[in-house]
């Protein structure tokens, strides 16, 4: 069922985004002169549980959605590092929580239809406050300790935005049993 690719181009090239465009041939031998690919680095998230149980939660504002969410940490795995390495090195980096007994949850795409990237979950129990945040410029972000109820009441009503979030704590929320 692969495509063929005839022609590839790349329209450009950012450090958080590349752009291409293919020309390509499919089996059933009809051709899209104009498939568009977006590269993005691979995503790293975390579902964060504190030594007492209460789930470490972001609150932030997103500027292509105009809106502030609750989030759970995330961020983009750098260039040859590894999504548990940058999973670790974003909590810290955003939240200032660390240590905690970590596992591999899941790993999804975002959008198979049109990124190359990939979205990997790890679940992090213990977790504790070592440091204060160390935020980038773009980043105004405010810590949220959060019950499990609360979690819960904020799936069932759409209260979280983001895709690639809410799928994991809905699957772990499964998990638990919690519904």
């Amino acid at each position: 069922m692969e495509w063929q690719v005839l022609e590839s181009e790349y329209l450009f090239q950012r450090p958080w985004l590349t752009a291409r465009r293919e020309h390509v041939k499919l089996p059933t031998g009809a051709e899209i002169r104009d498939f568009y690919i977006l590269e993005y680095p691979d995503f790293c998230n975390v579902i964060a549980l504190t030594k007492e149980g209460k789930f470490l939660m972001e609150r932030q504002y997103r500027h292509a959605q105009r809106l502030t969410a609750y989030e759970i940490p995330a961020g983009c795995v750098e260039k040859g590092e590894d999504p548990l390495a940058a999973a670790q090195r974003e909590l810290y980096e955003e939240t200032g929580y660390a240590g905690g007994e970590w596992s591999h949850f899941m790993t999804i795409s975002p959008n198979a239809g049109a990124c190359t990237n990939y979205s990997h979950t790890y679940v992090a129990f213990g977790v504790e406050q070592v440091s204060e945040q160390h935020l980038e410029v773009s980043e105004d972000i405010q810590i949220v300790l959060l019950e499990k109820e609360d979690v819960i009441r904020m799936l069932k009503n759409g209260e979280f935005h983001q895709a690639m979030m809410v799928a994991p704590l809905w699957k772990f929320a499964a998990m638990q049993h919690w519904v």
